[in-house]
């Protein structure tokens, strides 16, 4: 058996009461997690004071109150878990700015996401309004976003998460991508 399909083993075991599958699937995965969580803070202002291995640790403590997931495999638990990453972020961020009065923005790189070729930095809490909006707009094209953008997923493991096509995923992509630009000019 392979990691992928431990993990896919464990994620049911969890989901099917054992709480000890959750000890068991956080080695496997603590590194990919990591990585998360190093590429999001890679992107942070300076002098941030979040570390990946806190925001990591608090992810874990997130994702262990995850009771009503129906894990699907590493892909989904890997797209799960770096949405609450990029929530913690979140969250930091807009304390960090009420607490300093509109002052310190919490910058992310979204050269990526929008598909172009100079770096253009932008302000994590306009993003996650940004995704708000798309999100009302339409709950798919955020949820790829959160898993291309954040989570890291290819197009194949974006689509088996969604349970659609790569070619669905490949044409919501740019148009997720080309919506976000849009706004984030405005």
């Amino acid at each position: 058996m392979n990691k992928a399909e431990d993990i896919t083993e464990l994620l049911g075991l969890w989901r099917g009461g054992e709480t000890e599958a959750l000890d068991r699937l956080i080695p496997l995965v603590y590194r990919e997690l990591h990585r998360i969580a190093n590429r999001y803070l890679r992107s942070e202002r300076r002098g941030h004071t979040l570390q990946a291995t806190e925001l990591l640790h608090e992810a874990y403590l997130r994702l262990a109150d995850q009771k009503r997931i129906e894990w699907r495999n590493r892909a989904h638990f890997y797209g799960v878990a770096a949405t609450l990453i990029r929530n913690i972020l979140v969250d930091y961020a807009r304390n960090h700015k009420a607490a300093k009065r509109g002052g310190g923005d919490c910058r992310l790189l979204l050269d990526e996401a929008v598909g172009i070729p100079e770096r253009q930095d932008l302000d994590l809490v306009a993003l996650d309004d940004a995704l708000a909006k798309l999100g009302e707009y339409s709950a798919e094209l955020c949820r790829i976003v959160e898993l291309r953008f954040f989570g890291g997923l290819t197009i194949e493991e974006t689509a088996q998460v969604l349970n659609v096509s790569d070619s669905t995923v490949k044409r919501q992509w740019i148009l997720a991508k080309t919506w976000i630009f849009r706004e984030l000019s405005n």
